[in-house]
């Protein structure tokens, strides 16, 4: 039985490859300087000129061979060889390697020493023009 072979579908990888990085069609558009129906238009689009397409690239943060390379399975395949727990669940299970409550208590602590500054700035500013009222 004949394999059916995929047409290289330049739109379609960087539709992909935007989504992976989290990014709208309007934020695409926006630094590119065109529209998001102009980006909508060229993710239908079976290919792309070169220099649009390095346009994007560099958008996208990868290179233009990179989108032409691009493929779902590659990246399933990178997933797959890079958990070590090689049984499904452990991509749903994510077991960070930090305490949250000591990360919690120390975003707290940053915070209160933050507000300590600002305080202190502005009864520095209090006493500055309690002076100059003073003065006057």
């Amino acid at each position: 039985m004949e394999k059916a072979v995929k047409p290289n579908h330049i739109g379609r990888k960087i539709g992909r490859i935007r989504e992976l990085r989290g990014m709208k069609q309007e934020t695409l558009a926006e630094e590119l300087g065109i529209s998001q129906q102009a980006v909508s238009k060229i993710e239908q689009s079976e290919k792309v000129e070169d220099d649009k397409l390095n346009q994007i690239a560099k958008v996208l943060g990868v290179t233009k061979e990179g989108i032409e390379s691009f493929s779902d399975e590659a990246i399933f395949n990178i997933i797959g060889n890079t958990v070590t727990n090689h049984d499904n669940s452990s991509l749903l299970c994510f077991q960070p390697n930090f305490n949250p409550i000591e990360k919690l208590v120390e975003v707290y602590e940053e915070n209160k020493k933050l507000y300590e500054r600002l305080l202190k700035a502005e009864q520095e500013k209090i006493t500055y023009l309690e002076k100059l009222m003073k003065e006057k």
